[in-house]
């Protein structure tokens, strides 16, 4: 089992900033891929950012140019900085990570932006 603890939320205004972390703990195995997906009510959960253990990062383009992922392997964490936020990035955002072919998810953090 891997448990992932999200921090870093909270309100925010339109063009502010927040940076998300998330620390992984429990893993027998090497995590591999981590990420951040996130979800509004009444809609499904959407990926919003991954990055692979070499760091290869993927984005979704609503993010792209605005938020930046990076981890920390000796630490077992994965951050997401977010820029220039927008009112739609309002969501509960969740850390994910996969190891031993088995996906995880952290219990999620709200993210309000404010107009």
């Amino acid at each position: 089992q891997v448990q992932l603890v999200e921090s870093g939320g909270g309100l925010v205004q339109a063009g502010g900033s927040l940076r998300l972390s998330c620390a992984a703990s429990g893993s027998r195995f090497s995590i591999n891929t981590m990420g951040w997906y996130r979800q509004v009510p009444g809609k499904q959960r959407e990926l919003v950012a991954q990055i692979s253990r070499d760091s290869s990062t993927n984005y979704a383009d609503s993010v792209k140019g605005r938020f930046t992922i990076s981890r920390d392997n000796a630490k077992n964490m994965v951050y997401l900085q977010m820029t220039s936020l927008k009112p739609e990035d309002t969501a509960v955002y969740y850390c994910s990570a996969t190891a031993s072919f088995a996906h995880f998810w952290g219990q999620g953090t709200q993210v309000t932006v404010s107009s």
